[in-house]
């Protein structure tokens, strides 16, 4: 078990709701993996995971990790519409190799319930302000979610429901102060809804954070069998051969525990363009906030990547 021990222990654990485009990167993976080794430590409630890629195996890899770690009963979900990614790097692709190998009960993404679903019905039930949504992938849900209307959940509209029940959105998004990053243009539609609405703080990794934290290698040489965190990064790593970039985990990382120990943070504004692309402006009383480096590069990565090896509690 390699669950940090530099973290003070917490009274309540951080409800988080976990939004992914497991597929066309395997730092999903990493990032998934670092939330149920928080999990098991009390940390952390993982209220949902869904996926926000209409890729076939998105919602069964979800799952397989979800069961790996003993959490199967963990609400599923993925979008009606918006992108269908896979990666074609990689001569193996390890979401095939883990569907093939590993115990799921949902046969394809396109057999989950619908992510807005899930997230009103999850929302509504939670205490006022108490949840942190976490997005390491396309923001298509999140940007249905505040375009939905009352339901049977919740007699809210989406914007509504949110600014009540969510505490912070943390998105790996955007690259910083300038520049274009995959999450938000694969949908920019749906990063400009998001952007320019979302009522509630958001707090940004971008890009540069999460590209020079290389892990894999270590979580790869252990003797651990039958892992589809470590068979993921097994099979992938025979093309990152110096490791793979941690952008989701960066997200996932400060979602649970918030930045103050890991990173500084700059007050401002993220601007998207109808292409995708981003710019920044600094603004003491801006909507927005973006991680930039505190802990030194090479201490960071030692502590994401023990909490990528962390084991199931038997």
């Amino acid at each position: 078990m390699f669950i940090s021990c530099n973290h003070p222990p917490q009274s309540q654990p951080v409800t988080v709701f976990f939004d992914t485009d497991m597929g066309p990167d395997y730092d999903d993976v990493g990032a998934l993996a670092l939330l149920h080794a928080l999990a098991d430590s009390g940390e952390v409630k993982i209220l949902a995971t869904v996926s926000s890629n209409r890729y076939v195996n998105a919602v069964p890899c979800i799952e397989i990790i979800n069961t790996y770690f003993n959490r199967p009963d963990i609400p599923l979900g993925a979008p009606l519409t918006g992108p269908n990614m896979i990666d074609n790097r990689y001569e193996c692709y390890w979401p095939e190799y883990l569907v093939a190998n590993y115990p799921h009960t949902v046969k394809s993404t396109v057999d989950a319930p619908d992510a807005v679903e899930v997230y009103r019905r999850v929302l509504s039930s939670q205490p006022d302000t108490s949840v942190n949504i976490i997005t390491v992938g396309f923001l298509t849900n999140v940007a249905a979610l505040l375009q939905s209307p009352p339901d049977q959940f919740s007699d809210l509209d989406g914007k509504a429901l949110v600014k009540k029940k969510v505490r912070r959105l943390i998105s790996m998004a955007g690259r910083f102060p300038r520049g274009r990053e995959f999450n938000v243009q694969v949908d920019s539609v749906a990063s400009l809804i998001v952007f320019n609405e979302w009522p509630t703080p958001v707090l940004l990794s971008g890009f540069e954070i999460g590209v020079d934290i290389l892990t894999g290698l270590r979580l790869v040489a252990t003797d651990v069998q039958n892992s589809p965190v470590k068979d993921a990064f097994r099979l992938s790593l025979t093309v990152d051969v110096n490791g793979r970039c941690s952008w989701d985990q960066t997200a996932a990382l400060v979602g649970a525990r918030g930045p103050q120990k890991y990173f500084g943070t700059i007050k401002g504004r993220m601007i998207v363009r109808p292409n995708g692309s981003n710019t920044w402006e600094d603004d003491p009383n801006g909507p927005h906030e973006r991680l930039v480096w505190k802990m030194p590069k090479e201490q960071l990565t030692l502590l994401i990547e023990d909490l990528m090896m962390h084991q199931p509690i038997k």
